[in-house]
């Protein structure tokens, strides 16, 4: 039950960063289609860039943590665990 609790409050954590990630990027967007002053379009883009590059290192790292630690396989063996519970 402890596991299914961290289970819930990993994906929680992850929702809220997605969350953010996404507001980031939707904000980014915006800048980017409206009409920057002369000489600005190209900061517009190495900004949407920018943005882009974290939301990937955040996801990379997040990946490369969950793999690391088991955290993974253990949500997919609870996951099994409880569908054979349910079905059987």
């Amino acid at each position: 039950m402890l596991l299914l609790a961290l289970q819930v409050r990993l994906l929680r954590f992850q929702v809220r960063v997605v969350t953010r990630l996404r507001s980031s990027l939707e904000q980014s967007r915006r800048r980017l289609h409206d009409r920057p002053a002369a000489g600005q379009g190209g900061q517009a883009t190495a900004e949407y860039a920018l943005v882009l590059l974290g939301a990937a290192a955040i996801a990379l790292l997040l990946a490369a943590w969950a793999v690391k630690s088991g955290k993974i396989s253990q949500l997919f063996d609870a996951v099994a665990d409880q569908l054979i519970d349910k079905a059987g």
